[in-house]
This record gives C-alpha cells, sequence and structure tokens, in this order.
C-alpha cells in the first residue's frame, strides 16, 4: 500500500474560495426558484491535458461573462470515468496506462482546479470515488453522480455529506426511479465510516443535503429528453416531495438543445419551469482519440480521449 501524502493539498487562494461559495450559491438560487436563469455545465468529457483544460477554461470564460444574464455557466471537470470493464481511468489515476501515480494526480487536479477558480469560473466535478473528493470537493460549486452509482448507498451518504448542490443521474437503463429515491437518501442525515486526509478512518456523521436533483441522461432504452419524460420525472420528484428541478444531458447535443430551447419558450408550457439546466460535453477540438501505446506525447491536443465530442468550443461561442 502507497500512502497519499500531504503533497496532494495545495490550498486555495481567497479568490478561488469566493469562486467556489459564489458558484454554490447561484446554483442553490436557480434550484431553489430564486433565479431564473439556464445552468450550463459543459467541458471536456474528461480532462487528461490540464493545459488544455486552462486554455479552455479562459475562453469559457470570457464567454460565461457576456452570457451572465441569461445563463449561469459551470465548467465541467471530470477527472475520474467510470468504466463498464477496464479502461482508462481518468486523470488522478494518471494519463499512461497502469501508471496509477495516483499523489500526482490528484496534485495535477487540485491545481487545475485552483487556477480555474482563480480565473472566476466555477467547476462542476462527477465524484466517482468517495475517497479523493477529501482532497479536492473544496473548489468544486456543483456535483455529480453517474448512472453506475446512483443507486450505491455508499455515494448517497457522500452526497448527504457535500456542501455544493449535486445532480443524481437516471439509471443505465433510463429509469427515474433510483434517481428520486437517491435525492430523498442524500437530503437526509446519515452516520458511517469515511477515510480523511490524513487516511485515518473515522466516523462522519452528515446533515443531509437539501440541494439535490436529477440528470436525465438517457439510457439502454433511448433518450428522455423529451417534455412527456420530464414531465413524469417532474410528478416522480412532487409525490416524493422533493425539489421539481431537472437538469438534462444526451449525446446527440444540438438535437437535445433545440428541444430543450422549445420546452423553454413555448407559450404554457408545462415543462418549462422543471427544467434548471443542461450539460453539454465541449473540447476545443471536435470528436476523440485513442491514447497510443508510446503514451500521451502523440495525443492532438484539445482532443477527448474519451467519448466523442461533438461541440468545439467555438461552436458555443
Amino acid at each position: 500500500m502507497v500512502l497519499v501524502n500531504s503533497e496532494s493539498s495545495i490550498d486555495r487562494s481567497l479568490l478561488a474560495a469566493n469562486t467556489v461559495l459564489e458558484g454554490r450559491r447561484a446554483v442553490e438560487a436557480v434550484l431553489r426558484g430564486d433565479d431564473d436563469r439556464l445552468i450550463i455545465v459543459v467541458g471536456p468529457c474528461s480532462v487528461h491535458n490540464p493545459q488544455a483544460a486552462v486554455e479552455y477554461a479562459r475562453k469559457l470564460h470570457a464567454y460565461s461573462e457576456a452570457a451572465k444574464s441569461d445563463l449561469l455557466i459551470v465548467m465541467r471537470v471530470y477527472f475520474e470515468k467510470p468504466r463498464t470493464t477496464v479502461g482508462w481511468k481518468g486523470l488522478i489515476n494518471g494519463i499512461k496506462r497502469a501508471s496509477f501515480n495516483i499523489n500526482k494526480g490528484l496534485r495535477i487536479a487540485r491545481g487545475l482546479l485552483l487556477e480555474i477558480a482563480s480565473l472566476g469560473l466555477p467547476a462542476g466535478c462527477e465524484f466517482l470515488d468517495t475517497i479523493t473528493p477529501q482532497y479536492t470537493a473544496d473548489l468544486v460549486s456543483w456535483g455529480a453522480i453517474g448512472a453506475r452509482t446512483t443507486e450505491s448507498q455508499v455515494h448517497r451518504e457522500l452526497v448527504s455529506a457535500l456542501s455544493m448542490p449535486t445532480g443524481f443521474k437516471n439509471g443505465t437503463d433510463g429509469g427515474i426511479d433510483i434517481a428520486v429515491q437517491a435525492c430523498r437518501a442524500a437530503q437526509s442525515g446519515h452516520c458511517f465510516l469515511s477515510v480523511g486526509k490524513e487516511g485515518l478512518c473515522g466516523i462522519v456523521e452528515t446533515e443531509g443535503n437539501p440541494d439535490v436533483h436529477i440528470i436525465l441522461r438517457g439510457g439502454s432504452s433511448g433518450p428522455n429528453y423529451s417534455s412527456s419524460f420530464v414531465r413524469v420525472c417532474g410528478e416522480k420528484l412532487a409525490k416524493a416531495g422533493q425539489l421539481q428541478k431537472i437538469m438534462k444531458q444526451h449525446k446527440r447535443q444540438i438535437e437535445v438543445a433545440d428541444d430543450i430551447a422549445t420546452q423553454l419558450e413555448s407559450e404554457g408550457s408545462d415543462t418549462a419551469h422543471l427544467i434548471m439546466g443542461v450539460m453539454l460535453e465541449s473540447n476545443l477540438v471536435e470528436g476523440r482519440q485513442d491514447i497510443p501505446p508510446a503514451g500521451p506525447s502523440a495525443l492532438r491536443y484539445g482532443q477527448s480521449v474519451t467519448d466523442v465530442t461533438s461541440l468545439s468550443l467555438l461552436v458555443l461561442g
């Protein structure tokens, strides 16, 4: 066993801390209906090149300032990737296959989040591992739990301890019920074992996270972004006594964005009030690439190494 050492800790600046806090409060305001802007969580499918991520962040921040009266933009900064079988697990595990230099990965991830926050741009992350948030969560304004882990008790407990708004994706089959159940669980207090920054196991007691919501991400049975799915999701949330706020995500991004715009703009729409935001995968360069056997040096700059990205930042701008 290799211990995670204290070098993984990089203190956040006052500017970064203010960005994180303001981002959290802004997302909370949208969730609670006090802010009528649309949240846009946008960025690379996963981060593998910090330099490219910072370049993307600078361009996105400029756009976010221009659009801030209508849109609340949060940069998608994902360091962990769930794998159906095996594959690259994300920057924290290391860009080179089987490198597993997690100490270095944590330092890089934290340093990148600090740089993005210092620009004045809030960041959003998916929490896949239940220990890594100890090292990154204080620099994150919005969190997500993936479809494969929404049903996991330990992830629901984790979200109950987070100090930021967090979304649960619907299940891989497209089912909404487990996400509704996850929201109910995360809003409640829990007591569980966890590991602190010093590597010591301790007992954590939480009060619950009031700012949770559902992310509609489609499933094996097809997409679920249309108004009929949104309506059903809203009804299930209302029945469960939850906030009726939903974020949309799907890989057919332009088509989905058009559909959502129609729902938001249509007079008499019964779903517009349910939609709080949209998640988009975007990068400096469209498409995707494989990590070559020789390593990352031959990778095309600014292009995804995981899912295909259908939007470049220039399209968004």
